[in-house]
């Protein structure tokens, strides 16, 4: 079943035409429904503060080991 078959959904759209398997009045209904939501409503602006940022503790320099040998 593929490109080909006069009988599969595939084939219909293939061929460009409709059918038991590709009905066009339930394809239009789908499309319909699927227009016919409302749009969502805009999230409202939402102010933040801003937020206070803290140096970094600076870390002790590392000690040398000493290579007396």
């Amino acid at each position: 079943m593929g490109k080909g078959d006069k009988k599969s959904k595939k084939g219909k759209i293939a061929m460009g035409s409709y059918g038991v398997s590709r009905n066009k009045k339930a394809i239009k209904a789908r499309l319909r429904r699927g227009n016919s939501k409302p749009a969502p409503a805009p999230a409202p602006a939402v102010v933040v503060a801003p937020v206070e940022v803290k140096p970094k503790a600076k870390r002790a320099p590392k000690k040398k080991a000493s290579t007396a040998e």
